[in-house]
C-alpha cells in the first residue's frame, strides 16, 4: 500500500481580483462570483518565471514536509496542461532542480483531472516497488495560455503549484491511499480544448486556436455527471458510506459544480472545501494546493477519510478514496493573499474555511 507522506503548495503573489478584471472586460465582482464563486485568482507577473519553477518550490515543501524522509525519492510526476515546452516533458526539468537526477520523471496530461492520475500512477509505482518514494506535483500557468480579453475564460483561471510526496506504507502508518477511479471521454474534446500547436493544427496557428476555450454549459453537465458517477463509484470501491467522509476536496473549477455534486451525493457540508474563492481554477494544482490548505490550517488530520475527485479536458475524469497519514509542518499556501478577511482558519472544520 501506499500514503501520502508530505504535501505542499506555492501561489505567486501577483493577486488578481474581479475588480481588476471589471476593469478591462465587460463584467463585475458580482457576475463572477454568482456565476463561478470566484474572488481572486494570481498570476505570474515575471514572464521569465515558468510551471517548472512553481513546480518545484511547490515540491520543496511538500518534501520538507515529510513525516518519514527516509524513503528516498525515486520518480518525479507533473501534471500540469501548461508545461514548459511542448518537448521535453516539464517534470525531468523538475528533478533537475530538485537535486534528484536520474530519477524517472514524466508529465500526465489530463488537465484538470491531472493531479488524480498522476497520484494513481505515483501509487502504483511505489506498490509494484519500482520506486520506494514519490513526488506529485500538480502546476500551472494558467494566465500563459488563456486569453485574457476573453471574459469566458480570463475570470476562471489562477495560477499555482502543488505537491504530495507518495511512499510505502509502514507498519504502523494510521493512512492508506485506498483506490481510484479513472475514466476518460474523447467523444466531447471540443469542451475543453486548446487547438493549436498540435499535430492536428500545427503552428502557425489562428489566434482564436492560440488559447484555451471553454465550452461552459456542456461542461457543467459533464462535470456534475461524471464527478458524481467516478465519486460513487470510488467510494463503493473503498467500502465507505458518504456519511463516513470527513474531508471532500473536489477539483475547484466552479461552486455551482462543487456544490451540485455535494448534492447528488448527499456529502456534509461541513466537509466540502472551497478554496477558488481565493485561487480560482488552478486546473492540476487544485486539489494539492486545497490539500496543503487544509493541512496547514488545521482542517485535515490523520486518520481522516479524504474524497478527491475531478473533471477535466479530455474529457478525463477520476476520483481517489484517501486515509490521511501526513502530519507533519505544512506552510499554507494562501498566507498573504489579498482577501483574507476570514483571519486565521486554524481548527476549522473544511466547511468553514470558505470565505463568504
Amino acid at each position: 500500500m501506499a500514503v501520502i507522506d508530505g504535501v505542499g503548495g506555492y501561489l505567486p503573489p501577483g493577486v488578481i481580483t474581479n475588480a481588476d478584471l471589471g476593469a478591462e472586460l465587460d463584467t463585475s465582482d458580482e457576475w463572477i462570483r454568482r456565476r463561478t464563486g470566484i474572488g481572486a485568482r494570481r498570476w505570474v507577473a515575471d514572464e521569465r518565471i515558468a510551471t517548472s519553477d512553481l513546480a518545484v518550490l511547490a515540491a520543496r515543501r511538500a518534501i520538507a514536509a515529510r513525516g518519514d524522509a527516509q524513503a528516498p525519492l525515486g520518480a518525479v510526476i507533473v501534471a500540469t496542461m501548461s508545461p514548459d515546452r511542448r518537448s521535453p516533458a516539464t517534470a525531468p526539468v523538475v528533478a533537475d532542480k530538485l537535486g534528484l537526477q536520474p530519477v524517472a520523471a514524466f508529465d500526465v496530461g489530463a488537465a484538470c483531472g491531472g493531479f488524480v492520475y498522476a497520484l494513481a500512477v505515483a501509487s502504483s509505482f511505489v506498490q509494484s516497488s519500482l520506486a520506494e518514494a514519490v513526488v506529485v506535483v500538480g502546476a500551472e500557468c494558467m494566465s500563459r495560455v488563456i486569453d485574457r480579453t476573453d471574459r469566458a475564460t480570463a475570470v476562471l483561471f489562477g495560477d499555482g503549484a502543488g505537491a504530495v510526496v507518495v511512499r510505502r506504507a509502514r507498519s504502523g502508518d494510521v493512512g492508506r491511499i485506498h483506490c481510484f477511479d479513472l475514466g476518460s471521454d474523447g467523444a466531447n474534446v471540443d469542451l475543453i480544448t486548446q487547438k493549436g500547436g498540435g499535430s492536428l493544427i500545427p503552428e502557425p496557428v489562428e489566434t482564436s486556436e492560440k488559447w484555451l476555450q471553454v465550452q461552459g454549459r456542456a461542461t457543467y453537465r459533464h462535470a456534475v455527471a461524471r464527478m458524481s458517477a467516478s465519486a460513487t463509484a470510488v467510494l463503493e470501491r473503498a467500502g465507505w458510506q458518504v456519511a463516513e467522509i470527513d474531508v471532500v476536496v473536489p477539483h475547484q473549477a466552479n461552486a455551482r459544480i462543487i456544490d451540485a455534486v455535494a448534492t447528488n451525493l448527499g456529502l456534509p457540508a461541513a466537509a466540502l472545501v472551497k478554496t477558488l474563492h481565493r485561487m480560482g481554477n488552478t486546473s492540476a494544482a487544485s486539489i494539492p494546493l486545497a490539500l496543503a490548505h487544509c493541512a496547514a490550517t488545521g482542517a485535515l488530520a490523520p486518520t481522516q477519510r479524504v474524497l478527491l475527485t475531478a473533471l477535466g479536458g479530455g474529457l478525463a475524469w477520476g476520483s481517489a478514496a484517501v486515509t490521511w497519514e501526513h502530519s507533519g509542518q505544512v506552510i499554507d499556501p494562501l498566507l498573504g493573499c489579498a482577501d483574507e478577511s476570514t483571519g486565521t482558519s486554524a481548527g476549522k472544520s473544511p466547511g468553514e474555511l470558505e470565505n463568504r
